[in-house]
């Protein structure tokens, strides 16, 4: 007798291999569409900027603004500190030099020329009356002199007579002998006398130059301090217009203290900031143009300073050949720097995509104009209207060139 037997309900274990697969299949199906759907976008083409991409001279050369300046600006410095009495010159006056700009008063300085003037005259005392005392011993010294010789000569006369009457037996020879005796002593006598006049002479001599040298000094330490006193009045030390000045009546100004400058306005040049970026670039040198009155002008570049600041180095440049008719320092002109030769290249005008994408990617337009897609590019040199694209892009293509910020990571925008 067969036995019916009841089929099993629910899933089966061969059954699980094909659910897994169906669902497998659905979530594809699913990422699908939801990832086609997160790539795209819609976006209102009145919204865009878009251009054409060109063949065409690409000019490397940047546009910066810079400032007129005298070709040369001198320091003024107060040579000697002081408290400002007065200013005779007011800012934009033209000097001559040797005028005088600002007074300065120093009490300190006025004690000083007192201290020395009397130093001098107790110095020139004392020379004085070195001097006279030095006569007195020259001629105490001479009259002993004469003395001894008077004395010299009476012995030797004496000595004389008695060496005669010696040798004729009239005198006893004690007498001669003593009479010889005080004419050698006499003769070296005067010998000392003598020898002691000239070591006299030298130290005198010696003293005095020494006392000499020693008033000099002084004279000349008096010189110095009133010429301190002079360097109180702060003068042009050239020709030119006074630019700033930074005292007020009453200020205290160190030794050394800046407190304004002349500008020499037989020739004027123009100082800009550049950014960082162009730093290995820009060199001494190099041409730049501006345009003002109609007429464009020729400047070179004639130095570059190495210190950056705030992100922007300062760079120098100075007229070639005409200037502007009433140029005057502080106007600003917007410079066209040359960086480089002109080369063939393909160009993209420049637009506020590059901020977001940094010139490696951009949205080209298809060429029924309904949908950009997303692609990858090159971007090398750049002017202030062009970058110069090395790759990614053809002559004749349309891309979008205003700000993608609002366009997320999407690689299609399709144009309504």
């Amino acid at each position: 007798m067969d036995i019916q037997l009841e089929k099993k309900k629910g899933i089966r274990k061969k059954h699980i291999p094909y659910i897994i697969g169906g669902i497998a299949v659905a979530a594809l199906v699913i990422w699908l569409i939801a990832g086609n759907h997160a790539k795209r976008m819609n976006v209102d083409k009145q919204t865009l900027i878009v251009e054409n991409v060109t063949k065409g001279q690409f000019n490397d050369y940047i546009r910066i603004s810079g400032q007129v300046e005298p070709i040369n600006t001198i320091q003024l410095s107060a040579i000697e500190g002081g408290i400002v009495s007065e200013k005779l010159v007011e800012e934009g006056t033209f000097v001559h030099k040797g005028d005088v700009i600002v007074r300065l008063k120093n009490s300190m300085l006025n004690l000083n020329i007192l201290d020395s003037e009397a130093q001098l005259a107790e110095k020139q005392n004392f020379l004085r009356n070195t001097l006279v005392s030095m006569e007195q011993e020259r001629l105490g010294l001479k009259k002993e002199r004469l003395q001894l010789d008077l004395d010299v000569a009476r012995k030797k006369r004496k000595y004389d007579q008695y060496k005669q009457l010696d040798g004729e037996k009239m005198v006893s020879h004690e007498d001669y002998l003593q009479a010889k005796e005080d004419y050698e002593f006499a003769v070296n006598n005067r010998k000392l006398v003598i020898e002691r006049q000239k070591q006299d002479s030298i130290f005198r001599g010696i003293q005095v130059q020494q006392m000499e040298e020693s008033l000099k000094n002084m004279r000349e330490n008096l010189l110095l301090v009133k010429q301190r006193v002079d360097n109180l009045n702060v003068k042009a030390p050239i020709d030119g217009q006074l630019g700033l000045l930074e005292v007020e009546e009453g200020q205290s100004i160190g030794t050394g203290s800046r407190i304004g400058q002349i500008s020499i306005l037989s020739d004027y040049k123009i100082e800009a900031q550049i950014d960082e970026h162009y730093i290995d670039k820009v060199r001494p040198g190099l041409s730049a143009t501006f345009e003002r009155q109609d007429k464009n002008f020729a400047l070179r570049v004639r130095k570059v300073y190495p210190e950056v600041r705030d992100k922007q180095f300062k760079t120098d440049f100075v007229f070639v050949g005409e200037r502007p008719d009433n140029i005057r320092p502080g106007q600003t002109y917007y410079i066209s720097l040359q960086l480089g030769q002109p080369a063939e290249a393909i160009l993209v005008p420049r637009g506020s995509f590059y901020q977001t994408t940094g010139g490696q990617w951009i949205f080209v337009v298809s060429k029924d104009g309904k949908i950009a897609t997303r692609r990858n590019i090159s971007v090398g040199r750049q002017n202030p209207l062009y970058y110069e694209v090395l790759s990614g892009l053809q002559p004749g293509e349309k891309v979008i060139t205003s700000g993608y910020e609002n366009f997320g990571d999407n690689q299609e925008l399709i144009l309504k």
